[in-house]
């Protein structure tokens, strides 16, 4: 009997042979639910893969929850389920009740959904994606050839939740994905930051794991609007300058009953034996990166966010927690590798084969690794033996960072090498400075309690804190709230506290960070040359009696270079003496004395001739009086 041809939009050879190969790289165009017509009527053509159930039906409120309604037809050799139903209609909740060989019934929202019911439901609700408005073309264009190396990202990491909410409502308050659109690219022009990060979109059912639990990879959740809405901020952002990055979570996913755990009674997207599959700190199951529908699935979703949503990038949550078959685990808890050792070999792989995939793709988009171990070349090509990431957050220097602004000035001469030592290892990655939603939850304090003292020497602590951050080597990531020093710890639970910006010590502080982000996009001497020692030069690592530090950054045609003086103590070091290499003027063109960063606004030169006298093993230097907690920063 000749069998019957395939429409378009239906699972054919091809798409199951690619599928269990792990490159059917648009897959998302077949599985899931979509809008179709058959020929001879419109409906929503079901197709979802649960290769060991006895059977599976869709039901929705198109057939009212009706097990027996919509069996679906099973499609070999991979064990995808089919079928088409003309009731179905955009906006209609439906879930897969998926029959295990027990003879047990599984409710399960669609792994492969576009949109899903607000929490505390947890149905897939059935969309149209395939039209979305998009005005972002010069921006897109442009991406083709934006290189992240060479190229300004300073990165405003936010929670839309917990950004700002509207007062007195009954539900939760939180702004729409068009509301907060508008509202954070104000703020961000303003601040003069380059990219967001947005935790916390793809769906998930609990709002305490801040999205890092996923029970929908392809769907942009709910709480804040439609699939629409989503797709309006994207472009919104991108028509004013401001590229968007997307936490992504392949680690692990929850076990809640109606996502991906046991899907269709056996563990399906995780891996079966426990002691790989299961994460015992977090209580969560951890993806079979052996299997080729698993790889694709996630690989899937990857180029889904970045070519179908225009994101321009995404950071990879918890990158050590794949990479090694040990973690969080005591022994006896885990599995060696074939060779004996504790890396992941598989977990491995799936990453070259991401990177490679997702940046071939699409140029100009940029892949980055929260890694916080030692693993060589997270960003090395993965022909040379490297993952393929394009950036990697600088763990090392965040809390060497962290732990030195914490002490008190006095015994900060002690610690001298916390502030230095990143520079040793600064160009092995391509590295972010972060200081992201992990330093101010859990108790670790906000940053601007993390610092010593009271009132006006916290603040002053922040500014020189931030300054040195600005002019290091790396790219930049700041959390929500403390570019204006927040004072209380981040919760989801509730917005920023902005009134803050009426007190003057947090409305300078926040003058102050605008400056330095200003200052950093302005100034190509302060990212062209990133990745490369010719960027940066100590002037004096080493005045840790004075806690001290001065630097310069390089640019390419070594033209309005920068020069960095930073003084970490409550004491005034006037006519402080620097080394520079050229005997010619140096203008000020930053200075934390400023009365609207909180300084005393002390009259002072803008610009300084170098006279030959040799200072910190350079031919010339100048004399500025440098302030307590003292920044200055000079062109030349």
């Amino acid at each position: 009997m000749k069998e019957k041809k395939k429409k378009p939009y239906e699972i054919g050879e091809l798409d199951q042979y690619l599928f269990g190969q792990g490159t059917h790289y648009e897959i998302y165009k077949k599985l899931g639910a979509h809008l179709v017509d058959n020929g001879k009527e419109k409906g929503v053509y079901f197709a979802v893969w649960a290769p060991h159930a006895k059977a599976v039906s869709v039901i929705g409120e198109f057939n009212d929850w009706d097990i027996q309604a919509n069996p679906m037809q099973r499609e070999e050799p991979l064990g995808i389920y089919t079928c088409f139903v003309k009731e179905a209609k955009k906006d209609m909740l439906y879930k897969f009740c998926i029959e295990t060989q027990k003879g047990e019934f599984l409710y399960k929202a669609d792994p492969f959904a576009n949109y899903s019911e607000l929490r505390p439901g947890t149905a897939s609700k059935i969309a149209d994606i395939s039209n979305l408005k998009w005005t972002d073309s010069a921006w897109m264009e442009k991406r083709k050839t934006w290189d992240d190396h060479c190229n300004p990202v300073s990165i405003y990491e936010a929670h839309i939740g917990s950004w700002k909410r509207h007062p007195g409502r009954e539900d939760d308050g939180f702004y729409n994905y068009r509301e907060f659109a508008r509202e954070v690219t104000k703020y961000m022009k303003y601040m003069g930051y380059t990219h967001i990060e947005l935790m916390g979109i793809a769906e998930y059912p609990y709002d305490g794991s801040w999205g890092y639990q996923v029970t929908g990879y392809y769907a942009p959740t709910s709480r804040y609007g439609t699939p629409e809405d989503f797709a309006y901020m994207v472009n919104y952002l991108h028509k004013n300058n401001i590229g968007v990055i997307l936490d992504w979570v392949p680690a692990h996913f929850p076990r809640d009953a109606h996502g991906l755990a046991d899907f269709d009674g056996t563990p399906t997207y995780e891996y079966a034996d426990k002691r790989l599959g299961e994460h015992p700190d977090w209580g969560t199951k951890i993806f079979d990166y052996g299997k080729k529908e698993v790889q694709n699935f996630l690989i899937g979703s990857a180029l889904f966010w970045i070519e179908h949503y225009h994101v321009d990038g995404l950071r990879v949550d918890a990158v050590a927690s794949m990479l090694y078959l040990d973690y969080g685990r005591q022994n006896g808890q885990w599995v060696p590798n074939k060779y004996g050792g504790n890396q992941n070999l598989e977990a491995i792989e799936f990453f070259r084969h991401l990177n490679s995939v997702v940046l071939g793709r699409n140029k100009g988009a940029v892949m980055i690794a929260e890694e916080s171990t030692a693993w060589p070349q997270v960003t090395g090509k993965p022909e040379n033996g490297g993952l393929g990431f394009s950036m990697k957050w600088n763990m090392g220097w965040m809390h060497d960072f962290t732990e030195y602004m914490k002490l008190d000035p006095y015994f900060r001469k002690g610690c001298h090498n916390q502030m230095t030592f990143a520079s040793s290892y600064a160009y092995s990655e391509d590295y972010i400075l972060v200081l992201s939603h992990d330093e101010v939850v859990h108790l670790k304090c906000s940053m601007i309690n993390k610092m010593p003292g009271l009132g006006f020497d916290k603040f002053a602590n922040l500014k020189v804190g931030y300054a040195f951050m600005m002019g290091h080597p790396g790219k930049k990531l700041l959390f929500m709230g403390q570019d204006f020093a927040q004072l209380r710890e981040w919760s989801e639970a509730r917005e920023l506290d902005w009134y803050l910006l009426n007190e003057e010590y947090h409305q300078q502080l926040q003058n102050f960070t605008r400056d330095l982000f200003r200052l950093y996009r302005k100034n190509k001497a302060m990212y062209e040359l990133d990745s490369s020692p010719k960027g940066f030069e100590w002037v004096n690592a080493d005045d840790r009696d004075r806690s001290i530090f001065s630097f310069i950054r390089h640019s390419e045609e070594n033209k309005k270079n920068l020069l960095f003086v930073c003084n970490f103590t409550p004491v005034a070091r006037p006519d402080y003496r620097v080394g520079v290499p050229r005997g010619k003027q140096y203008k000020l063109i930053l200075n934390s004395d400023d009365k609207q960063y909180g300084g005393e606004g002390q009259e002072r030169p803008l610009k300084y001739r170098a006279r030959k006298s040799e200072c910190d093993g350079r031919p010339y230097s100048f004399a500025y009086d440098l302030p307590a907690y003292g920044v200055a920063v000079f062109e030349f």
